[in-house]
């Protein structure tokens, strides 16, 4: 078997864009399918996936492990966040045709379960909620729908520092959720990179009276002994990975012991392989493996392989709801039982893409929310959801 070409795939996801990949084979009908989704690089990351092209045609899908290697090694300008989601996308469309071949799912593949679903947290359950008030309504909404724990960020466009009134209304808010969830849900305070030291500490002191499950990315990505120094001087639990790119950088998180829970993204962080030897490490610290998913239907898909196949994997990032539109776009089947993931048995990744459909919905750009105090602004008003209940 040779791999004969790739296709890329961009789609419009109102928040983002969707960006898929399809590895073909000479086998008739048996091709892979993965996503390099990398918000605001969609382009950029689709020309890189077929920057690829020439470690892959005319070679072995089933050989993986090589062809990771030679590509990573090959870029001599090794890393980052463009290289690797399209390293990352190509690597899952691989296990998905070596799964699809020998007739089983990728994590058979990988180890076998170690489990039947994983435990849930949402995202973007607040849309398109303002207030404490209306933040509160939205958590007892999404607690009914099973979610374990609710995630967001309250912050609005708070960048490095954050002003006493504005950091009121944050607590506030966070205030109002806790007191609605409390005794049903855990909740996880998302601040995007966005705080200094001093002032990630502070916020992380006062966080400490909300019993919260963890502290998200409080500064920066790119300083661990920074992120070591704010884990170090507070009394909350503190969670990184969404923007390390590889073993080699968490290596450096989990010896500065800079993080209780990592977070990498299976399109980013070098795709399936990868992901499972980085949870291989973090096991090594005892340090909990919850990736970072907020994407479309491909990535989820990978990463539900991984959590059936990841001892220490505990809980899983997903999107409360999304565009009607992603139901159109792929054969996604998501069972979400009891505020749990079923990880399905299909070969493969256990889901496809619909070429046309995508056509349906070209590429819109967007830009960075994070510092306009428009983060609620994260789903449409037809959003709905993507799961399918027994």
């Amino acid at each position: 078997m040779k791999i004969t070409a790739i296709k890329t795939f961009i789609c419009h996801a109102y928040r983002t864009n969707w960006v898929f990949v399809k590895v073909f084979t000479n086998i008739d009908g048996l091709y892979g399918v993965g996503e390099a989704t990398l918000e605001y690089k969609e382009h950029t990351v689709a020309q890189a996936c077929h920057e690829l092209e020439s470690e892959l045609i005319g070679k072995d899908p089933h050989r993986i492990e090589e062809f990771w290697h030679r590509a990573y090694r090959n870029a001599y300008w090794r890393g980052g966040a463009v290289l690797m989601s399209a390293l990352s996308s190509i690597e899952m469309a691989l296990w998905d045709i070596k799964g699809k071949d020998l007739g089983v799912p990728v994590y058979q593949l990988l180890g076998g379960k170690v489990r039947e679903s994983v435990p849930c947290y949402a995202n973007g359950w607040f849309a398109p909620a303002k207030t404490p008030q209306e933040f509160a309504e939205k958590a007892k909404m999404a607690v009914k729908n099973g979610f374990k724990a609710l995630k967001w960020d309250p912050f609005g466009s708070a960048y490095l520092q954050i002003g006493r009134k504005e950091l009121s209304q944050a607590i506030e808010c966070i205030g109002a959720v806790y007191e609605a969830v409390k005794n049903e849900a855990d909740i996880i305070i998302e601040a995007h990179g966005r705080f200094d030291i001093p002032t990630a500490v502070r916020i992380g002191n006062v966080l400490s009276d909300f019993d919260i499950l963890w502290y998200e990315e409080p500064i920066p990505p790119q300083n661990l002994e920074g992120l070591a120094e704010v884990k170090r001087r507070i009394n909350v639990p503190v969670s990184a990975g969404e923007r390390l790119y590889n073993r080699w950088e968490f290596r450096s998180l989990l010896e500065l012991q800079a993080a209780d829970y990592i977070q990498p993204d299976v399109s980013h962080a070098g795709g399936i392989m990868e992901l499972k030897k980085i949870a291989a490490m973090a096991e090594a610290y005892h340090i909990p493996f919850c990736p970072h998913n907020p994407s479309g239907p491909v990535a989820n898909a990978a990463t539900l392989q991984l959590a059936g196949c990841v001892p220490n994997f505990y809980l899983l990032e997903t999107m409360s709801s999304d565009v009607p539109w992603r139901s159109e776009i792929s054969s996604e089947n998501v069972q979400f039982e009891k505020g749990k993931m079923v990880i399905p048995d299909v070969p493969g990744l256990g889901v496809d893409i619909n070429e046309k459909e995508i056509a349906k919905y070209p590429f819109e750009r967007k830009e960075l929310r994070h510092y306009k105090g428009s983060l609620t602004d994260i789903r449409p008003n037809n959003a709905k959801s993507y799961f399918k209940d027994n």
